[in-house]
């Protein structure tokens, strides 16, 4: 499967709120505590700023979206930023698009100054997990303070 990866636009916007909306159903990770109920998944380009030390990468099969990856800081802290909003189409899932959108968010957030990356998901998300412990990251066992994603029971973090 050929990719390409951009930074989010506008006319991203909705295709991606499908994608994630979709994937967050297809895991039970669905209302209030769950990252595809925030209100910036309906207008993800808005929130994600070179200016707000955030940035957000959708992933491309033939100029469509089949998923993203975010980077922001983890409660405006200047030091600790949070990945957020991994989500693939199952049919983009094993061809390392999941991994090349990660590893660009962590190279973002290593060249914007953050010391450690934080991340929050749900057990059932084993691809996810996976990826996350091969690229470094180590369980914790709670969540950050401050988390706004109270149905999550997977927190994780990384040194950068």
């Amino acid at each position: 499967m050929k990719y390409r990866i951009e930074i989010i636009r506008s006319e991203h916007d909705a295709a991606l709120s499908r994608v994630i909306k979709t994937v967050g159903a297809e895991f039970n990770a669905i209302g209030d505590g769950f990252g595809p109920s925030d209100a910036e998944v309906l207008t993800m380009s808005r929130y994600y700023s070179d200016a707000q030390n955030s940035r957000y990468l959708v992933g491309l099969v033939n100029d469509q979206v089949v998923g993203g990856c975010g980077i922001a800081p983890f409660n405006q802290s200047r030091t600790v930023c949070e990945l957020r909003k991994l989500f693939l189409l199952p049919e983009s899932r094993g061809h390392q698009l999941g991994r090349a959108l990660t590893q660009s968010c962590l190279e973002y957030a290593r060249s914007s100054g953050y010391d450690q990356c934080y991340l929050e998901t749900i057990a059932s998300m084993q691809g996810a997990i996976a990826l996350y412990q091969k690229l470094g990251f180590r369980r914790l066992d709670h969540s950050f303070e401050g988390s706004i994603h109270c149905a999550c029971n997977v927190w994780m973090i990384k040194d950068l």
